[in-house]
Parts: structure tokens; sequence; C-alpha cells
């Protein structure tokens, strides 16, 4: 099962090489691409992402030199025409560096670069939700030669997945960065914090009222008012506990380590660390846990030994019971 790792910047690439990644995926939003369009909409992310050629040019090299393969991110919800067109041109230009694969959002662009493009290896993005087996085929029919996994589908759901599409390569997320929202149906977009952040961190001011005018007695008053600090909770956990870390350094926050033995018997092919826009030290320590997790799989260690290393990694076990923090409760 090979680790799926995000980069920003070229220098991260040895070092998460060094901590156990297999691969590697990065965005870029080029100069001439703003200028063109008055957009950075490259791909799904605003920060995080290589802003000139040659910086993608020097990755591809970098994760080659270390045995690692990069795929660019072009996983825009949509494109308009003449800006898939662009993107294309932004394959070939990728492919004459020697990049090995696209991870692309939009079914438009995956069927024209499965047509048109320059015969990289195309990822259909998990912002194109594949739940089912149909969806899987569609997908490989058209070109994909890997599905990601969409967040909040369980393990059972992905293996009927994988038996009905034996000729397809599946990836599912295991660390970091839980959305909120279904995510490829969210057309939002994550702002500064000083512009009000993500939206699904639903920072709003609001107040509750009964629909026939008569106050809310103390009961119901307690009852919302528990309601709303329950989703404030949630909403913690799926931000990363507040992108908090382990004294070690180890990132809290979403979690599918301890369905690692049940995802590599269904077939998965690869696991994906989110996150393109954190920094090396927390995607170094994301790199390290999946490996030491992996490694024990590797070993021949019973599925509960590796679920309570997995647990034991970040000595908070409450944080794990809460299944706030779990990508694949189920397990």
């Amino acid at each position: 099962m090979r680790i799926v790792t995000p980069i920003s910047a070229a220098a991260e690439i040895a070092p998460l090489a060094e901590a156990g990644a297999d691969e590697f995926y990065c965005g870029i939003v080029p100069p001439d691409w703003t200028a063109r369009f008055r957009s950075s909409g490259v791909n799904r992310r605003l920060f995080g992402n290589f802003a000139t050629y040659a910086e993608l040019e020097e990755a591809t090299a970098t994760a080659h030199d270390k045995g690692c393969s990069l795929s660019l991110v072009l996983n825009a919800p949509h494109y308009a025409a003449e800006q898939a067109e662009a993107a294309i041109e932004l394959a070939y230009r990728f492919a004459a560096f020697g990049g090995d694969g696209l991870i692309v959002g939009d079914i438009g662009l995956l069927a024209q670069l499965a047509e048109r493009g320059p015969g990289l290896r195309l990822h259909a993005s998990s912002l194109l939700s594949c739940r089912n087996s149909e969806a899987a085929a569609l997908y490989g029919e058209i070109g994909a030669h890997r599905v990601i996994f969409p967040r909040d589908i369980t393990p059972a759901e992905m293996a009927r997945v994988i038996v009905a599409n034996p000729a397809t390569e599946f990836e599912a997320f295991i660390l970091n960065d839980g959305c909120v929202f279904e995510e490829g149906s969210c057309h939002t977009i994550h702002l500064p914090g000083r512009l009000g952040g993500p939206i699904c961190l639903d920072g709003y001011q609001s107040a509750h009222a009964r629909v026939d005018d008569q106050p809310l007695s103390p009961t119901e008053t307690d009852a919302l008012a528990a309601n709303d600090e329950a989703h404030r909770r949630w909403l913690w956990y799926r931000f990363s506990c507040g992108f908090a870390t382990t004294e070690d350094g180890l990132p809290f926050g979403p979690c599918g380590l301890c369905a690692l033995p049940t995802l590599a018997a269904h077939g998965v092919t690869a696991v994906k660390i989110a996150g393109r826009e954190g920094n090396t030290a927390r995607k170094v320590k994301s790199v390290e846990m999946v490996r030491a997790v992996r490694d024990r799989i590797a070993a021949g260690e019973t599925p509960a030994a590796i679920t309570e290393h997995a647990r034991g990694l970040r000595r908070r076990p409450d944080l794990c019971d809460s299944d706030y923090m779990c990508y694949y409760p189920e397990v």
C-alpha cells in the first residue's frame, strides 16, 4: 500500500521520502494563468501551490531522484472551455518535465485529457464523489487509472466497488483535513482567516426563536445550547482538533490509521495524506505515523495489535473514543 503525500515546495520531497512517502502530489498557479483568467482557480486550493513552472520542474526531478512519482492536481470543481484548454496545455508542460500523473476533479476535463492529453496517468479526484461501482466503472471507461474515494465512505462500501472494478486502482484518505460538507458537492472556497476563513467553520452569530412566537422554555433553551456546543465541538475535530499536535509533533485530526489493515485487505492501492498547505514538519510526522502502521501490517501483526498501536501513537485515546476524529469509525 503506497503512501501519497502532499507537497508545496520541492525542498519537502527529500525529508518526506526519507520518512516513507511513495508518491507526491502538488498544485500550481502559474502567473500566465492568473494573467489570462484573473483567477487562481487552477485547482481546489488557494494555498500551498507552486507559483512557477521552474518549481514544478524541480519538484518532478527531485521526486524521481528519490524513486517517487509526482502528480499534478487539476481538481477545480469545474473549468470553462478556455480554462479547460489551458489545463490541457498545463498537462503537456508537466509531461515535458517528466511528470507522472494528473489528479482531475472535473469529469469533462478528465474525458478531454484521456482523449487529447499527453498520456499521463489519470486519477479521478475525490471531488468526483465515487460512491458506487457504477461510478467507478464510468471513470475507468473514460480513462482513469485510479479513483480516489471521497471522505466518509465506509471500508465495506469501498470493498464492493473494488471487487467490481478489478482493473482500476483505488486510493483512500488516511490523515488530516476532514471536510465538513460533501467535498464533491461543495462549491465554496477556503478564504483567509482575515476574510472569514472557510465557510464550513460556520462562524455565524445566530439566535433561536419558536415559529409560534412564544418564548423558549428553559428546557428548549438548554437543549439548543447543548446542540450548538456539540456542533462546535464536532467542527473542532473535523478541523484537526484546532490543528494541534503532540509534544513529538504528531498531528491530531481526521485519521484512519486503525483501518489500514482493513483497507489493505480490501485491495486499496494507496492511502492519501491531505493538506498541501500544511507545514513540512506536520507532513513528515504524518508520513511517519502511516509508515509505522504499514510496517506492522507487513510484519504480519494482527489487526487488533495494529489498532492498539495506532490508538497509542498520540497517547490520547479519548480523542479516538469520540469517533469524531475517525475517517472510518466502523472499524
